[in-house]
């Protein structure tokens, strides 16, 4: 656990919308874009023999505060592989950034399909949490080693993954960070694979942030960011690990400042006559 050097009197908590939100659901689909309000987005049309769906819940905003837990897990860019040290990776940083108590889980070329160095594939790991965690917040980040395994079975793998993260942490809210690009242009799989986990993670009303839509790492900044050498291996340099930071709490705290959907507000009389 890493806990913040400074806080900014903030927890987290996820507005109760009951009823209503499933109401106004079936006209509104939202995604992050953390630079700007979340975009509409189309409901994925059902589909034979894969887990889409046809219709989505816009995710309820966030508030954190300076006491919330929140829960870092993913592969080697959370693990904070090629920083100077691991504990300078993004997911600790974020502790700083947000006022936070971070718990890192990083398994270095862990994926949903793809087990890791030092670990299994993400769903055994989720299955190997500690129910007492208890965390306000997940972040469930990755992943591109599932690039050369992918498509087959992707879908099912990730939607029993977080099936799994539900039912272990059923009061957590959940947010999912896709991959980030390692190599520029980008790899069509790891475009493949930030698609489905944007489309999945939108069926079940969680926000979803993507790197690679929202340009995070370009050719004009790849060399600042990424270390190609033979001890980085195209992961995130020290540099690099601390511009994460600052984009995952930026993207955070987006999240917060969204409005939060009222499908049973009182009417105005006079408008609805007018």
């Amino acid at each position: 656990m890493h806990a913040p050097g400074r806080s900014r009197a903030r927890r987290l908590w996820l507005p109760l919308l009951g009823a209503a939100l499933a109401v106004a659901a079936v006209c509104a689909v939202a995604v992050l874009r953390p630079w700007g309000a979340p975009e509409p987005v189309a409901p994925v049309a059902a589909a034979e023999g894969d887990a889409r769906v046809a219709a989505s819940v816009p995710p309820a905003p966030l508030v954190l505060e300076d006491d919330a837990r929140v829960l870092v897990f993913g592969d080697s860019w959370v693990y904070g592989s090629a920083a100077t040290v691991p504990t300078l990776g993004f997911a600790y940083l974020l502790a700083d950034e947000l006022g936070v108590e971070t718990v890192v889980n990083g398994v270095r070329g862990s994926g949903y399909l793809k087990p890791g160095l030092d670990g299994p594939a993400y769903g055994e790991r989720i299955d190997a949490l500690d129910p007492a965690l208890d965390p306000d917040l997940v972040i469930v980040e990755g992943s591109i080693n599932d690039r050369k395994l992918y498509p087959t079975g992707y879908r099912d793998a990730v939607t029993a993954a977080w099936d799994a993260l539900e039912a272990r942490y059923p009061d957590a809210a959940i947010v999912v960070l896709g991959p980030s690009p390692q190599v520029l242009p980008v790899e069509s799989s790891t475009r493949s694979i930030d698609a489905d986990l944007g489309e999945l993670a939108a069926a079940r009303g969680w926000w979803y942030v993507s790197p690679i839509a929202d340009d995070w790492i370009t050719t004009a900044n790849y060399l600042d960011v990424i270390d190609t050498g033979p001890i980085g291996r195209d992961h995130p340099s020290t540099d690099g690990h601390a511009y994460l930071a600052g984009r995952v709490a930026d993207a955070i705290e987006s999240m917060e400042q969204q409005p939060a959907i009222v499908a049973d507000a009182p009417h105005d009389e006079d408008a609805v006559t007018r």
